[in-house]
C-alpha cells in the first residue's frame, strides 16, 4: 500500500530522533495525513503479511464492550497480553526475580495467559485492562447512565447524515487521570477520536491518533477502521468512500529500523478484497465468520518487538 510506505520513507528521510516512554526511542515527526480511497481495495499490507485474524477479533471484542483479554486469547490473538502481565509482575514483586524476555519471564508468561484461558476467577482479577476502547465507545460514563456512542453514530448517520457531530471520542479525561495514577493497566488510547462523513451516499471516517508506532500499530489500526468502516456503511445502506488517518506523534522505534528497511525493499501487490455477510444489518450482529478475505497475496511476515 503506497500510502504506507510512503510514511515510511517520510519518517526515515524526515524523523527526528526522540526520547519516549519506553526508554526504546524513536525517529519521529508531528503531523501526518493519508487518505486511503476504500473502494479501491481492503488496505491491508502485501509487503508484509499482516495478522487479520487478530484485527478482526479485536474489532469485534471492542464493539462487544469488553476490557477483558480472555475473548482475545481464547481465540488466538495475544496482542494486548503483555500489559496485564507486567502488572502481574509488578503486582506480585516478581520484576527483579523474573527479568523481561528471559526464559524464566517466557515460561512465566505462558503458565499467565494459559490461566486467563481456564481460570474465570484468574481471568477477572488480572485480565482486565481498565477503561479501553471497548468501554470508550460502549460505556462511556455520564452523570445520566453510561453512553453507548456507536449507537449514537449509527443513528446520526441513519437519520441525521450531514451532521458535523458524527463522533466517537476514547480520550476520557477523567479515566486519563486514573490511567496516568497507575489506576489501571493499558495506555490511554492511541486512537482518540473518529469522526464520519456522508456525501454522495458514500460513507467515510477520520481518524485523530495521538500516538503512532508505524512498524507494528499502523497497518492494525488502518485495516481494522477500514473494516469498521465497512460495518457501519453496511448496516446504513451507504457505500465506501475514504478513511482519512490523521496523525500527532507518527515515529518508528530504533528497534525496528532493520525491519523497516526490509519492508521498504520489497515490492506490493494489488490489495485484495474484503467482502461481508450482507444479511448483517446490526453492528453488534457480525461475527469472525461473516468477513472473508479475497485475493491476498502478501509476503512474509517481518517480526519486531513491541515496546510496552
Amino acid at each position: 500500500m503506497k500510502q504506507y510506505l510512503d510514511l515510511l520513507r517520510h519518517l526515515k528521510d524526515n524523523g527526528i530522533e526522540k526520547t519516549d516512554r519506553t526508554g526504546v526511542g524513536t525517529k519521529s515527526c508531528f503531523g501526518y495525513q493519508m487518505r486511503i480511497d476504500l473502494a479501491k481495495g481492503f488496505p491491508l499490507l502485501t509487503t508484509k503479511k499482516v495478522f487479520l485474524r487478530g484485527i478482526t477479533h479485536e474489532l469485534l471484542w471492542f464493539l462487544s464492550g469488553s476490557t477483558n483479554i480472555k475473548y482475545l486469547i481464547e481465540n488466538g490473538v495475544g496482542i494486548w497480553n503483555e500489559w496485564p502481565f507486567q502488572t502481574y509482575l509488578k503486582t506480585n514483586n516478581l520484576e527483579k526475580e523474573i527479568p523481561t524476555y528471559s526464559e524464566k519471564w517466557n515460561k512465566e508468561f505462558e503458565k499467565f495467559i494459559e490461566k486467563i484461558k481456564t481460570d474465570n476467577d484468574f481471568a477477572n482479577k488480572w485480565g482486565d485492562l481498565g477503561p479501553v476502547y471497548g468501554k470508550q465507545w460502549t460505556r462511556w460514563e455520564s452523570e445520566d447512565g453510561p453512553i453507548n456512542q456507536i449507537d449514537d453514530v449509527i443513528d446520526l448517520i441513519k437519520n441525521s447524515p450531514d451532521s458535523r457531530r458524527i463522533i466517537v471520542s476514547g480520550w476520557n479525561v477523567g479515566d486519563i487521570q486514573d490511567i496516568l495514577k497507575g489506576k489501571f493497566i493499558a495506555p490511554p488510547p492511541c486512537h482518540t477520536l473518529f469522526q464520519f462523513y456522508v456525501l454522495d451516499n458514500k460513507l467515510s471516517c477520520q481518524l485523530y491518533q495521538r500516538s503512532a508506532d508505524v512498524f507494528l500499530g499502523v497497518p492494525f489500526n488502518i485495516a481494522s477502521y477500514a473494516l469498521l468502516v465497512m460495518m457501519i456503511a453496511q448496516v446504513c445502506d451507504l457505500e465506501l468512500g475514504e478513511f482519512v488517518h490523521t496523525f500527532g506523534d507518527v515515529h518508528i522505534y530504533k528497534n525496528h529500523y532493520d525491519q523497516v528497511d526490509e519492508q521498504l525493499s520489497r515490492t506490493p501487490e494489488e490489495l485484495p478484497q474484503m467482502t461481508l455477510n450482507p444479511k448483517i444489518k446490526n453492528i453488534y450482529d457480525f461475527k469472525y465468520n461473516d468477513f472473508e478475505l479475497k485475493n491476498y497475496k502478501p509476503q512474509s511476515p517481518i517480526k519486531a518487538p513491541i515496546a510496552v
